[in-house]
């Protein structure tokens, strides 16, 4: 079987918990790039290197390693598994050649793949599934694949069987190669001859696999019809070709922290993984160049782009181009080895290396090697961010430090937002879920050495009336020289509920002159920002119906003054009410977690508006629901821990709905507690 020359990217996905980085660190080992075989729980593994991913055992940003095995290079890219974090890996999988799909191998945990399959084939890139864990096996592969089949529309297919000792997974028999393998804890498997009562399994499971493949090659049918047993070269070469087309899905199994089955996996890498042209066409780089991964600025070396190199090899002291024709030539280029970094003069092309001092490039870029190159044409989905949390320095002297430190996490991540808002004059820090939001929080603490202080945001509430009303509002004020008068008579009245603040005016008689009416209505909408709950006021109707001036003393502050008092005795006396924000809600879950899900809603004083299949997801719910804003804050912890990790959401503003009773009395004590304070 011949191999494809070039470096080849292989990212690693699927769910969290799967063991993806323990599979990274087992083909490491297996392929000698590691002298010593790592483990995630003893913080000894090659990736999640970082104290924040090994303080909640599992990744929070793509982990680089290359490896070579047989003369073949491979760049690996592992990609987080949580939902908070695969953001992250969204670009990496975009500049892949095979994504390889690391699952659990119980059938009931099978829907824990279902995103990441369709992530996958949305992007239309080749994949494969590696089932970890197969020491551990509960159930069967025939029974795990038949629960993943309506996951996938491409055709899901056995390259091997395994061989049980009771129940215990003792090795595998390889369909394609028609061989029979034990394994040899942490060493290669030992060849051995298929156990007697496997024998017509094995028969029956490879003329299984052929038909599959025959699907798509009208030879191979031919020949199975006729009853002729196809060569091994034909098999393997319609493997190659099916899989590099998406038109299969091969599924392999062994167990990382054991060593089973890697070898034969890193076999089928080598002689089935697509080349580098495949993914470059796939984004576009028809011309050399380099697709940014990720930057970060957690490397000694500083401001760091990772990048996929294709169509020229790529050296130290070149130029990179923009898609705008600025150049910016290369300051160092490195190897990543996990925590690593490794200098080098140049990456070949398929490599994916380490660039220094490209201060303009940013995650997604194609950056032209020598030559302007169009834009990259395959783009990393934008993230949903649902989670904020507002934030301040425990050291007023780190504010500077804070703002400069947020702005390089955002640029690594791009799933991280920050910005102030005013109306609640508090600084918030918004990003896909909590515990997100939490590895950004001790990120920042680590790595910039800015401690700060979190709390749940402010809830925007907002007042309004019930009843119209007619107030005087008189601005008088004598103390030598030119006073200040300024009288006003307005009539206040509750709108449409949406419609906002609407002012006009009455005046007639030249009561009150037309250059200060405008002050009049700026003077109102002073007193609007407080309301007589502590709140801003909305959806009321102001009309200025009367008042009187003086020659001298009245201007445009007198006015604007005698506007805000008016407002402000005219607000109390309109029986105020508070209103409270509502969010339009879409929940996605499993369908086995949608009761629970409506349940979690319905605590938290939510309308469930429906439940609908989701479409073109096999046992997967659309929940909608109206939701208080005050009740979003934590509801993605409590999905994800009703879900297995899976249920997410979208939410947007929706309405303001009215708050009364003790939960209003509560929320306007508060109001006015903060304001005393």
């Amino acid at each position: 079987m011949e191999t494809t020359k070039g470096v080849r990217a292989v990212a690693l996905v699927g769910p969290a918990g799967a063991g993806k980085t323990s599979l990274m660190e087992a083909l490491l080992f297996a392929a000698g790039a590691i002298s010593r075989q790592g483990a995630v729980e003893a913080g000894t593994s090659t990736g999640d290197a970082s104290p924040e991913a090994r303080a909640r055992g599992g990744s929070t940003e793509i982990n680089l390693a290359r490896l070579e095995y047989l003369g073949d290079r491979f760049a690996l890219l592992d990609t987080p598994g949580s939902i908070g974090f695969a953001a992250d890996g969204d670009a990496a999988l975009n500049a892949a050649d095979l994504a390889l799909i690391v699952i659990d191998p119980d059938p009931a945990r099978a829907s824990l793949a279902e995103p990441v399959l369709r992530r996958v084939e949305a992007l239309g890139i080749p994949h494969a599934i590696f089932v970890n864990k197969i020491d551990q096996a509960r159930g069967s592969i025939r029974e795990l694949l038949a629960a993943l089949e309506p996951m996938s529309s491409a055709t899901l297919l056995a390259r091997q069987i395994p061989i049980r000792e009771g129940d215990k997974v003792t090795g595998f028999v390889d369909l394609a190669l028609e061989r029979a393998y034990h394994y040899q804890p942490g060493k290669p498997s030992q060849r051995i001859d298929i156990p007697a009562d496997m024998v017509d399994r094995e028969a029956a499971d490879r003329f299984h696999m052929l038909e599959q493949l025959a699907d798509h090659d009208d030879d191979l049918l031919e020949q199975l019809i006729s009853d002729q047993a196809p060569c091994q070269d034909m098999v393997c070469a319609d493997l190659t070709r099916e899989l590099r087309e998406g038109l299969v899905v091969p599924v392999l199994f062994g167990s990382a922290l054991n060593g089973f089955g890697i070898r034969r996996l890193l076999k089928m890498l080598r002689h089935e993984a697509p080349a580098p042209e495949a993914a470059a066409a796939r984004i576009g780089a028809t011309d050399p160049s380099s697709y940014v991964l990720k930057i970060s600025h957690g490397s000694p070396v500083g401001r760091l782009a990772y990048a996929r190199v294709w169509g020229a090899p790529l050296t130290e002291g070149g130029e990179l181009i923009d898609t705008a024709g600025e150049a910016t030539r290369i300051g160092g280029l490195f190897f990543v080895q996990g925590a690593s970094t490794a200098k080098t003069s140049n990456a070949d092309p398929g490599d994916v290396i380490a660039i220094a001092k490209v201060d303009s490039a940013h995650s997604g870029d194609l950056l032209g090697i020598g030559r302007k190159v169009a834009a990259a044409a395959q783009a990393a989905p934008s993230p949903t961010m649902n989670s904020a949390v507002a934030i301040a320095t425990q050291d007023r002297k780190d504010d500077v430090r804070l703002s400069a430190a947020l702005h390089k996490l955002v640029e690594e991540d791009p799933s991280l937002r920050w910005g102030h808002d005013e109306g609640a004059h508090e600084m918030l820090l918004r990003g896909v879920n909590d515990e997100h939001l939490q590895a950004t929080i001790a990120k920042l603490k680590r790595r910039y050495g800015v401690a700060v202080d979190t709390r749940k945001p402010s809830v925007p509430y907002r007042e309004s009336i019930r009843k119209s009303v007619t107030q005087r509002g008189r601005h008088k004020k004598q103390s030598g020289g030119h006073g200040q008068y300024g009288d006003v008579i307005i009539e206040l009245r509750p709108v449409e509920r949406g419609a906002g603040f609407v002012f006009d005016e009455k005046i007639t008689g030249g009561a009150i002159p037309k250059q200060w009416i405008p002050a009049v209505e700026l003077g109102v909408r002073d007193a609007m920002e407080h309301g007589p709950m502590g709140f801003p006021v909305v959806d009321v109707g102001v009309t200025l119906v009367d008042g009187s001036f003086h020659s001298v003393d009245s201007s445009e502050l007198a006015f604007r003054l005698a506007g805000r008092i008016a407002m402000s005795e005219a607000l109390p006396q309109c029986t105020p009410y508070l209103l409270e924000p509502i969010w339009q809600v879409s929940i996605l879950t499993p369908g086995g977690a949608t009761s629970r899900v409506s349940s979690a809603v319905s605590s938290r004083r939510g309308q469930v508006l429906g439940i609908n299949p989701r479409e073109g997801w096999s046992r997967w719910d659309r929940v909608d629901v109206l939701l208080p804003e005050a009740e979003l804050h934590g509801l993605d912890a409590e999905l994800r821990s009703l879900s297995q990790g899976l249920a997410s959401f979208t939410a947007q503003f929706d309405h303001l709905s009215e708050l009364s009773g003790k939960m209003a009395e509560h929320v306007v004590q508060q109001a006015r507690a903060a304001a005393a304070a």
